[in-house]
């Protein structure tokens, strides 16, 4: 190991190292974010070409979903025992490969399963690249570095957003997910010069054979468990509920076009990056308890609003408010679970949490539709608001503040 290696600093000096940390975990997150938006988008094409059920369509999210879970599982096991940078390079190739395969499937069989085989390396990226960065980053500013990662999963979903209404009516859907190989491709090139943290190489040799048992070690870290499961699943089940939906809502209440559509889901993503922005800054200055809070409690409340607006200019403005909460707590997460668990589990329960919380997510679309579908989609994120009221109680009574505490 080089004295380059990156190191938790004790101090508030950020290294090159680090920066480096910082971008190829980001990148690899905006390829995640870049990958199920356009699928979003996309589902109509796919139906139309390959004449598939909306079921069939939902499912293709699901599918991924499931697959993010069980690539989470395994990859960030494995990350804590082989390394971050190697598994995460592991992750990269695995999607890219299956991403490119998905634009040459001939049935719905086919895409299901290049679908979940690309979701086993989305699976990998939250909790490596969180663990990654949180590592290589000063404990001042772990929750604005983890706000950061969490940032290139919106600029990913913003990309896609852009140049979607651009390109798919020129180049399909298969060339869609040949241009989703992209970030895939820069991410690897930038991981190919990041070095494993100083903090990973200490303690590896130490590591316990069987991370997944850190995560239920003791009666008080299987209650932490319990909450950051309970966090991560109204994380997921919200975001997905919501932005999966959202283009379908504005076009068939409003009759808003592609374009049109794209602005005002746009203009929801930049409110999703305030937010995530600013949590960042706040955690790292009153908390990771009370920012998670406030911002729970924002979602609550803006979900409901968002639901009775009826003009465009409402629809913009409240959309941009109402993403500030929804998904500003994103990149809080990282920087929680990095404080919560040692270095010997610390990828594992990034990974395997989250990613619980992203199967539990996976039904948000199905459960938001079928409301939607007998009730209207203004009930059906209505609803959402109960989910944020539970959020706030297992916070509360489950979850520790340990801001700025020395990874062990």
């Amino acid at each position: 190991m080089s004295s380059s290696s990156s190191s938790p600093a004790t101090d508030d000096i950020v290294t090159p190292e680090a920066w480096r940390a910082l971008m190829g975990s980001a990148v690899g997150y905006a390829m995640d974010g870049f990958d199920l938006l356009i699928l979003g988008f996309m589902l109509a094409a796919i139906g139309k070409d390959l004449h598939l059920v909306p079921a069939q369509l939902g499912s293709l999210i699901s599918f991924t979903l499931d697959g993010a879970v069980i690539g989470g599982v395994v990859f960030g096991t494995l990350s804590d025992h082989l390394g971050r940078v190697r598994v995460l390079t592991w992750t990269i190739v695995l999607f890219a490969v299956f991403t490119g395969l998905c634009a040459l499937a001939q049935n719905y069989e086919q895409l299901v399963i290049f679908r979940t085989i690309a979701g086993l390396g989305l699976g990998g990226e939250f909790g490596i690249g969180m663990t990654l960065a949180a590592e290589a980053w000063p404990a001042s500013k772990r929750a604005r570095v983890s706000s950061y990662v969490g940032l290139g999963w919106q600029g990913g979903v913003l990309v896609a957003a852009l140049v979607t209404p651009l390109l798919l009516p020129h180049i399909g859907w298969r060339g869609m997910f040949a241009v989703g190989i992209l970030p895939a491709a820069a991410a690897f090139l930038i991981r190919r010069r990041l070095h494993e943290p100083a903090l990973f190489e200490r303690r590896h040799s130490r590591s316990e054979a069987q991370s997944l048992r850190l995560l239920v070690a003791d009666a008080a870290t299987a209650k932490i468990s319990l909450g950051m499961v309970i966090l991560c699943s109204v994380q997921n089940f919200g975001y997905y509920g919501v932005m999966i939906w959202l283009p379908n809502y504005l076009n068939t209440r409003f009759h808003y076009g592609l374009t049109q559509t794209s602005a005002w889901v746009v203009v929801t993503i930049l409110g999703m990056g305030a937010g995530i922005w600013m949590f960042g800054m706040l955690a790292d200055r009153i908390g990771r308890r009370p920012s998670f809070l406030g911002y729970m409690l924002g979602a609550a409340v803006m979900v409901v609003v968002y639901a009775q607006l009826t003009t465009a200019g409402a629809l913009l403005i409240g959309g941009a408010v109402m993403g500030f909460f929804i998904n500003g707590m994103l990149g809080g997460y990282g920087a929680l679970m990095s404080e919560l668990y040692p270095t010997a589990a610390r990828a594992t329960a990034q990974n395997v949490l989250f990613n619980i919380g992203r199967f539990v997510g996976g039904f948000g679309p199905v459960v938001v539709g079928t409301i939607a579908g007998k009730h209207g989609f203004p009930a059906a994120v209505s609803l959402l608001a109960v989910l944020y009221v539970i959020d706030m109680v297992a916070l509360w009574a489950l979850i520790p503040e340990r801001r700025g505490a020395a990874l062990t």
